[in-house]
């Protein structure tokens, strides 16, 4: 004996509405979501920190060929201001010998360049005048100054 469709709709249809009155009962019963404190409304006398800009850095730009006028990749890079003792950036070449660093406008720096092998080469950089970049080209020489 087979089932008549409607007795099979209508055990659906009371299935689909028990659920639904059990889950909207669960969701009153549920704690409401933890609140996230909202930051305090600053003063009028503070001003949002303002993001750092590139726009005004100065960029060092250059070439490192090794004795034989080859591009010399993996040289690494050290600047620092001329007044301090610890480098601040650091960089290497790329497999061209080409490199750029952006430093902050406004001071006078010195730069490293070191090869395994060679010797360590270092160039004063002024950065005061305005203008907005520094071309440099450096020619490895071996360490014992061999050609």
């Amino acid at each position: 004996m087979q089932t008549p469709r409607w007795l099979i709709l209508a055990g659906m249809t009371f299935v689909l509405i028990c659920c639904n009155r059990f889950i909207g009962r669960a969701q009153e019963q549920a704690p409401p979501p933890p609140q996230t404190p909202q930051p305090a409304p600053e003063s009028s006398s503070k001003q949002p920190k303002q993001k750092y800009s590139h726009a005004n850095d100065f960029l060092i730009i250059g070439t490192v060929f090794d004795p034989k006028g080859f591009a010399f990749p993996g040289v690494q890079l050290k600047i620092r201001r001329r007044n301090e003792k610890k480098y601040r950036w650091d960089s290497y070449t790329n497999s061209r010998g080409e490199f750029a660093v952006r430093v902050p406008q406004g001071s006078n720096y010195e730069m490293l360049v070191r090869a395994k092998g060679f010797a360590d080469q270092s160039r004063a950089l002024d950065a005061k005048t305005g203008v907005s970049e520094a071309r440099i080209v450096f020619r490895m020489e071996t360490a014992g100054g061999d050609k």
